[in-house]
């Protein structure tokens, strides 16, 4: 059984009807949102810069001046990572307070306050409710990507923990492309319908607001933190479909006695424990580098970079959908077969090939003005650039944040790892113009650069992770952070190595049948 398990892509006794569904509306309001808000931004930028400098006369009898408009767009488009970062620092204690579920369900507020900010700010003659609502997206898209990918992989058992924790990119891809597909010109993407773009927002928040209060909570999040046995033994017969989850139960159980802290950590707590540096290293390296990889330069001047590879300005919005289809795609395939090859050679491939696009990439845009076909072969390398992108880096690492940490640190570590995200997100945004205006076409061997570390970097540290229990994970670190296993620790790896049909023995004498062989 356990051998045709490893040969299927995801075993079909794993995925029940509750774990699918959490999968799907708890990505739908979070990350879904998260790739909807970063593309929608740009399709309106025209009208909603005239609606600036429309406002701006009716107040002071006079139109904006250009460097006005230009700080205005710059802060409307900014102000997004900020919010994030807001999301991401508050997170650990929302966790804490309302638990992994209660912490999504109060999210979609933010959404839901946004989204009327955003739709009504041009009849209500605001421009500063536009900003507010891209602030408060910010802010639920912060929260978001920390807690559902921390929700997903409490929830998942270990066979399928990466291919569920892949939803997370497939439906922030899937965002991005919905905002492409609705800021099209004979869509919503013309003067009089943008604000119903930016309204859309609302939809997903809606929809997960109602499906998740009939989902259970973090089966894990029970047992440790809560204390709660009877409510995680419903969360876990719900998303494995048995009654027995005795060995689920005790597994847990175990791995709580393993932990030296039997609460949950603080960041500062996280950044002074030895024990856990490496991840926690492992971990702020792969997010700056998901950030810092260029991908969102690739994003927020697609039309920038079509333009000046040669194509015509009315195909630019079609062209830029083929970009966000085969974003993905490449996701959903990362996610069939994640449990076969890993989360290491994913990330390392995906890392290495961007390097080599941008390295193409660099040289095609030098000769583009020489050779007439040289922007196709541009074009080719930024969709190279993409579908590497999806194929690891762009879902794997918030994988990692989740299984590199035991319980109590899981929250914390989230918190640092959204932090790097938001901050290193920000600086791209701001930094990009100004290298690009430097650089020119030599611009993207910086991001070369990145992905080269950040590839290298993986293939000395992070240990695969696929198919192990947190604690085993957790263990593949003791060496490089020099610290030796402790004494429930070994127990913890003395129980987990029990196999099916194993006997206690007792005064000598077989007491029973231990099955210690878990799901989890």
């Amino acid at each position: 059984s356990h051998s045709l398990e490893t040969l299927s892509f995801v075993p079909p006794q794993h995925l029940t009807t509750c774990l699918v569904t959490a999968a799907l509306f708890g990505c739908l309001g979070s990350s879904y949102l998260y790739g909807y808000s970063l593309s929608v931004v740009n399709a309106p930028a025209v009208y909603i810069k005239a609606f600036y400098n429309q406002t701006w006369m009716e107040r002071y009898g006079e139109p904006a001046g250009l460097e006005v408009l230009t700080l205005l767009w710059s802060i409307t488009v900014s102000i997004f990572a900020i919010g994030g970062l807001v999301g991401a620092l508050g997170v650990s204690l929302l966790i804490k307070i309302l638990g992994r579920q209660g912490t999504l369900l109060l999210n979609n507020s933010f959404a839901i306050l946004a989204a009327l900010l955003l739709a009504l700010g041009e009849r209500a003659q605001a421009f500063e409710m536009l900003i507010v609502g891209r602030f408060l997206i910010g802010v639920d898209s912060g929260i978001g990507l920390s807690a559902l990918p921390m929700y997903l992989g409490e929830i998942s058992p270990r066979h399928i923990r990466g291919s569920i924790g892949q939803f997370n990119s497939i439906f922030m891809c899937a965002g991005v492309f919905t905002g492409q597909v609705l800021g099209l010109p004979e869509l919503l993407g013309q003067e009089s319908r943008w604000n119903f773009l930016f309204g859309f927002v609302a939809l997903p928040a809606v929809l997960q607001l109602c499906a998740l209060p009939f989902l259970p909570e973090s089966p894990r999040f029970l047992l440790m933190e809560r204390r709660d046995e009877a409510r995680a033994e419903k969360a876990f017969q719900a998303f494995l479909g048995k009654k027995d989850v005795t060995k689920e139960l005790e597994e847990v159980h175990a791995e709580s006695r393993a932990q030296n802290n039997l609460r949950v950590a603080s960041v500062a707590e996280l950044l002074r424990n030895r024990a856990v540096r490496w991840q926690l290293i492992t971990v702020m390296v792969t997010m700056a580098c998901y950030q810092l990889c260029g991908l969102n330069a690739i994003w927020y001047y697609t039309n920038g970079i079509l333009r000046e590879a040669g194509f015509a300005e009315n195909l630019i919005p079609y062209i830029t959908l083929s970009t966000g289809g085969l974003e993905t795609l490449a996701a959903i395939c990362s996610g069939l077969v994640i449990e076969r090859i890993g989360r290491r050679p994913l990330l390392i491939f995906g890392f290495g090939a961007m390097a080599v696009s941008f390295s193409l990439l660099t040289i095609f845009l030098n000769f583009q003005d020489k050779v007439a076909w040289m922007p196709y072969l541009s074009f080719a390398c930024i969709l190279a650039v993409i579908a590497s992108f999806c194929t690891g880096p762009g879902g794997i690492p918030f994988i990692l944040t989740g299984e590199l940490f035991e319980q109590s640190y899981r929250a914390a570590a989230f918190t640092v790892a959204g932090t790097i995200n938001w901050l290193s997100n920000f600086a791209v945004g701001l930094l990009f113009p100004f290298i690009q205006e430097a650089l020119q076409t030599y611009t993207f061997l910086v991001f070369m650069v990145f992905c080269l570390l950040g590839a290298t970097y993986l293939y000395f540290v992070l240990p695969e992770t696929k198919n192990k229990t947190f604690v085993e994970i957790s263990q593949s670190f003791t060496k490089i952070n020099r610290v030796s296993h402790s004494a429930p620790e070994k127990e913890m790896e003395v129980v987990l190595s029990v196999k099916p049909g194993a006997k206690e023995m007792t005064n000598g004498n077989p007491s029973g049948v231990i099955e210690m062989e878990s799901s989890f």
